[in-house]
């Protein structure tokens, strides 16, 4: 036998039987099929085979088994005799086994039957239920395959019959609900109510339609948002509602809802652009309109409203208002581009909602120009230096102008108005350069004053120029011959000789630059004349101061460093005394001042008063010149002089005054003919005019004051002695005081004695003499 392992069958080696091995189970193996083989005990042994085949025959050794151990079912109250409930199934492993099904308890009142039914147990409705008596059953059924069986359990709930539908308690609701409610907000709970119960009564909420903002909970029918709400997009929704309970049949009722969405200042104002530009002319009036904004919101009522405002803003410090209703921009006062070209303007439009929002927009003002501004200079006066010798077309300077304007209002044309005559000078008309168009010349002319013009038509500003030129060293310097004339009055030795400066070389140098130095080339050995080599100073040597006349000629020179000059200097020195003095008078000169009288008109007045005394003209003694201070305004020339006779030896005489007055005054025609200057009559005596008060008698008296400076000209250094005229008042006999108003009792010391007796009188006394005196 051939077999493997755990094979059930065995054979007898000797008898050939075959046995059974092990337990055989026919519902996991039920045929076997083999080969035995019958081998002789022969050399060589020999064998033979045959198949075997063995069926195994079913035996009823398993018991039936439910598909599963529980079952349930539902079934209304109302449900008819013979409805099937349920088909419960068995199992039986065994062959050919029959499989009978039967309720073995729970049965109460035998409502339920069961049937076999193709394989399985059919459990139906046998007698009418009652929901009232038995709301669940119980039933264990058995299924059996005649010796052996198997249980399961069957729970059947008896359900009330569905004879009530929910009913809402109005066919309409309506609710309000804020916009700004989150998500998820329950806006209503919506609830019907079913007279049912048990399933029948457990109501479901469902919406008809798909609104996507609104959801409803099915078991509690609460109403809530599952996505933001905007009144300004929709204000109401209608939802229909039905309320389905879950008997059997489902019965229902339909209700509708009405949402309204109520506005809340959720939107703040929108400008109908994103910012607003506008122009305007600097010189419009205030409240001018400039340009009107405008905003739009989308919420309703007081939270719809707009108005206009610049608080918070910026109104250009106050140079704009903008109207709170209509949005329109206005100026508030005149506007000045030069100041403020461009405003950044920024406004709000705000809603009357509670909290308000507010929307900010940005105001662009471009301030237009007018021509309302003259052309600035950069100063009132310009002050231009220029080498003298510059070559002609140079240009000297720039001299430009602002207009704070733009564009054509800005374009300034230039020009000379005033002090270009003749023409040295050419002011560019666009670009304001100056161009000299003629030789410069410091010595001609060192400054040239201009007024210049920008025109902006038709402002116009000006402005003066000052042309300076710079000098250079291109001139010599120039000198001429010279005299130093010295008065010494010897008679006063009160210190009147002078010691200090007397004056300077009068040299000139064209060139104001230049720095002159002085020097004596020959004639002043002795030092009689003092000169400061830098500044040109004069002083006289002390060695003067005695009563002897001089005459001294000397070379001076003076030089810029580069050009040099030289003159002939001469010193004369004339001995005032006391007897000139006394026999001189004072001519008055009309029209003439002492520099004009020095040079060059003193030489011809002293030969014009030598031809009219018919004496040498040395004789001729001239010490001093001053001007008139007595006549206001009147340009005289006081002129004292003295002549010695012709005979005159070395004691020499005079003219007397009276003679020289005669003389002179009767030939002052020919006085004037030669020295062409008019002489005026002679000045009253001072007397004359009675300027003594209370009778006093006035008293002449004349002095003369050598403390006087040089005068100094072009070609004369003189040293005056003046004259001082004056008078003194005498009182009358027997009157006293600053003005003779004191009365003198001429008896107060008794000049009669004591014989007689003293009488005071009008200028003097008288004496009355006692009994037994005369005298």
């Amino acid at each position: 036998l051939e077999t493997g392992a755990g094979f059930p069958f065995a054979i007898n080696n000797s008898t050939g039987w075959i046995v059974v091995a092990s337990e055989l189970d026919r519902e996991a193996v039920d045929f076997y099929s083999f080969g035995v083989e019958a081998q002789d005990q022969g050399n060589p042994p020999m064998a033979s085979s045959a198949s075997v085949s063995v069926t195994i025959l079913d035996v009823n050794d398993n018991s039936p088994e439910f598909t599963q151990r529980e079952y349930g079912a539902r079934l209304n109250e109302d449900a008819a005799v013979g409805t099937s409930v349920l088909t419960v199934s068995a199992v039986d492993r065994d062959a050919n086994s029959v499989i009978t099904y039967q309720i073995s308890s729970g049965n109460t009142r035998n409502r339920f039957s069961i049937t076999s039914q193709s394989g399985g147990g059919l459990i139906s409705l046998a007698l009418p239920l009652d929901y009232k008596l038995e709301r669940q059953y119980l039933l264990t059924i058995a299924a059996s395959d005649g010796t052996r069986q198997d249980t399961a359990q069957v729970v059947i709930n008896v359900t009330d019959a569905n004879t009530h539908r929910p009913v809402f308690q109005s066919s309409h609701y309506t609710v309000n609900v804020n916009e700004d409610r989150p998500v998820g907000t329950t806006v209503v709970v919506i609830s019907a109510t079913d007279e049912d119960t048990g399933e029948n009564a457990r109501i479901t909420y469902l919406m008809e339609d798909s609104i996507p903002q609104f959801r409803i909970a099915a078991d509690t029918g609460a109403v809530t948002t599952q996505m933001e709400l905007d009144y300004e997009d929709q204000v109401s929704y209608t939802l229909a509602i039905t309320a389905r309970d879950n008997g059997i049949p489902q019965k229902s009722d339909t209700t509708y809802l009405e949402i309204l969405v109520s506005d809340v200042n959720d939107n703040a104002p929108q400008f109908l652009r994103d910012s607003y530009q506008g122009s305007i002319y600097e010189d419009v009036p205030a409240f001018t309109s400039v340009l009107q904004v405008s905003a739009t919101d989308r919420d309703s009522g007081l939270n719809g409203r707009v108005f206009y405002t610049f608080q918070g803003g910026d109104d250009g410090d106050g140079d704009f208002i903008i109207e709170s209703t209509s949005g329109i921009v206005r100026t508030l006062r005149r506007l000045d581009r030069e100041n403020v070209p461009l405003y950044a303007l920024r406004a709000f439009a705000v809603d009357k909602g509670v909290p308000a929002k507010r929307t900010p927009v940005e105001i662009q003002v471009t301030v237009l120009d007018v021509n309302d501004n003259p052309p600035v200079f950069e100063r009132d006066e310009f002050d231009i230096f220029v080498e003298e010798n510059s070559p002609i077309g140079l240009v000297v300077a720039r001299i430009t102008a602002t207009d704070p304007d733009e564009g054509t209002n800005a374009q300034i044309m230039y020009q000379i108005v005033e002090g270009n005559i003749p023409e040295v000078f050419q002011l560019d008309i666009f670009s304001g350069e100056l161009t000299a168009l003629a030789d410069l010349d410091y010595e001609s002319k060192a400054e040239y004053v201009m007024v210049v013009q920008a025109t902006s038509a038709p402002l116009v500003s000006r402005a003066t120029v000052h042309v300076r030129l710079r000098d250079a060293n291109d001139n010599s310097p120039q000198l001429k011959n010279f005299e130093i004339l010295f008065n010494n009055y010897i008679t006063n030795r009160s210190g009147s000789f002078p010691g200090g400066v007397i004056g300077r070389i009068p040299a000139h140098d064209p060139d104001v630059s230049d720095s002159l130095t002085y020097a004596f080339e020959q004639g002043n050995e002795l030092n009689l004349v003092l000169l400061d080599p830098r500044s040109g100073d004069l002083r006289l040597s002390p060695a003067l101061d005695n009563n002897r006349p001089l005459e001294a000629v000397m070379r001076v020179s003076v030089s810029d460093g580069v050009h040099s000059a030289t003159a002939q200097c001469t010193l004369r020195v004339t001995v005032i005394t006391d007897e000139m003095l006394s026999n001189s008078i004072t001519l008055r000169l009309a029209d003439m001042s002492q520099e004009r009288f020095l040079s060059p008109l003193l030489s011809r007045f002293l030969e014009g008063v030598a031809a009219v005394l018919a004496t040498p003209r040395h004789r001729v003694v001239l010490f001093n010149i001053q001007t008139d201070t007595d006549v206001g305004t009147a340009r005289i020339l006081n002129v004292s002089l003295s002549v010695l006779l012709p005979a005159a030896g070395h004691g020499a005489r005079f003219f007397s005054s009276e003679e020289l007055q005669e003389r002179l005054y009767l030939n002052r025609s020919l006085l004037a003919a030669i020295s062409a200057q008019r002489v005026l009559p002679f000045d009253d005596n001072i007397c004359l005019r009675e300027p003594c008060e209370n009778y006093m008698r006035c008293v002449s008296v004349l002095q003369f004051d050598s403390s006087a400076p040089f005068l100094a000209s072009d070609t004369i250094l003189f040293r005056p002695i003046h004259p001082v005229t004056g008078l003194r008042c005498r009182c009358p006999p027997g009157f006293t005081g600053d003005y003779c108003e004191t009365e003198i009792d001429l008896c107060y010391s008794s000049p009669c004695g004591s014989n007689g007796r003293c009488r005071s009188r009008e200028g003097g006394y008288t004496c009355e003499c006692h009994e037994d005196f005369t005298g």
